[in-house]
């Protein structure tokens, strides 16, 4: 949800916007914190304006600016206070570049990689796993799902699992999330009981990066660039893209230059509807097969379950027992990870995003995971890769308990299907 701040300086400022305030050279943005947001309301005040939001701490809003929606913030009377400049040394746009991590980040896998280590699993468990492409992203690159079943050549009447990752281009530990879902169910199937469960008796899709342009760019040079969006034109917020209640609720901006720009119209942007033909494809004799959803972010370590786009718990297609479903499994898997559990709109309100498309048009139980780190301070979109594998494995038993419940997620009150 919540660039590049390889690592954001840990100098808090106490007073007010300092004189020496300067905007770097990426695009006159910076880092700041805006107070006076202890409520969602204040909060989507805040990210009505469509500035990039980084994240919430509990008493304070950091987000990247340019100095005209910082002067737009305080004309609002937000108390905003300059944190850091982001690196100065960003290269221009058609600059080219080594599509590579820096030092510091090489346990990351860039695309080539990533398709590499898919392919290789596929290739050593060929009964368990399938590689395909659901279609191309703007640029032309493969927007490939691996499939895990024991029956894996086989559409199967089993419930269907499905986890996305890197929707937003910058959150590149989102996309190591989703290779070790890949790697981990098929690698312990042979030994570990549950896993070997769960690939027999449910159809498990993966989408490992939504994003791949978005990815690429923001990894061009050698250096972070602190790219969000796609790289269609200006760019779209293809998690403002979906068309359930899309631009409905001051949750995405209509500005090309927002980070949270939703685009001209709902999936208007390649990839969106390439995972919305997907989805759309799984309904079978006119039931969906998938049941279930975790879409991966950083940071803040979250989970979020629908609505974003309304602060109320139960809306039109969202019920009472339904939101008391998505609420428990949504504490009960925050339990096994020590994330803080909450309706989308509790942080604030987003709208057109993959959440309330999944249900309000499926019927899907989709959550959204923001990972590891809390706050920008701990490294933001750029933790090192010292941390991959703890801050992956971290999920590993909320990811089960998502396969657990997948043939009747409503079990989880007590009920029926």
């Amino acid at each position: 949800m919540a660039a590049s701040v390889p690592a954001i300086a840990t100098a808090t400022p106490t007073g007010p916007a300092p004189v020496s305030e300067k905007p770097s050279e990426a695009g006159g943005r910076a880092v700041y914190q805006v107070h006076g947001t202890a409520t969602a309301e204040q909060r989507t005040a805040v990210a009505d304006t469509g500035i990039d939001v980084l994240g919430f701490d509990g008493s304070a809003m950091t987000v990247i600016g340019t100095p005209a929606e910082i002067t737009a913030l305080r004309a609002k009377g937000f108390q905003v206070e300059f944190h850091s400049r982001l690196p100065g040394d960003l290269p221009l746009p058609n600059e080219p570049g080594t599509r590579d991590f820096p030092s510091g980040y090489a346990g990351y896998h860039n695309l080539a990689e990533l398709n590499a280590e898919l392919n290789k699993t596929v290739a050593a468990y060929p009964a368990l796993a399938k590689i395909s492409s659901i279609g191309k992203s703007h640029e032309g690159r493969d927007l490939t799902v691996v499939k895990i079943s024991d029956n894996v050549g086989t559409d199967e009447n089993e419930p269907e699992v499905l986890f996305t990752c890197g929707q937003h281009a910058r959150e590149h530990l989102t996309i190591e999330m989703c290779l070790r879902i890949v790697q981990r169910l098929t690698s312990t199937y042979a030994t570990d009981a549950a896993v070997k469960r769960y690939v027999d008796s449910r159809e498990i899709w993966v989408v490992a990066n939504v994003n791949p342009d978005g990815s690429e760019y923001d990894i061009a040079s050698g250096q972070f660039r602190s790219w969000r969006k796609n790289r269609q034109g200006a760019g779209t917020d293809l998690n403002r893209n979906w068309d359930f209640k899309w631009g409905c609720c001051g949750g995405s901006s209509g500005s090309t230059g927002s980070e949270t720009y939703r685009g001209p119209s709902p999936f208007s942007a390649p990839e969106t509807q390439r995972v919305r033909d997907f989805v759309n494809s799984r309904v079978v004799g006119g039931k969906q097969q998938i049941t279930s959803h975790i879409d991966w972010h950083t940071y803040s370590e979250l989970v979020l379950w629908p609505y974003g786009y309304t602060n109320a718990d139960t809306a039109p297609g969202l019920d009472a027992d339904q939101a008391r479903t998505f609420s428990t499994l949504g504490r009960q898997m925050a339990q096994t990870n020590g994330y803080t559990p909450q309706q989308s709109s509790d942080l604030y309100i987003t709208d057109g995003g993959i959440n309330d498309w999944m249900w309000g048009v499926h019927k899907i139980w989709s959550y959204t995971f923001e990972m590891y780190p809390k706050d920008a301070w701990s490294g933001g979109f750029y933790p090192r890769d010292t941390v991959i594998e703890r801050e992956t494995s971290r999920n590993d038993k909320a990811v089960n308990l998502l396969l657990e419940y997948a043939d009747c997620v409503p079990r989880v009150i007590g009920k029926t299907c």
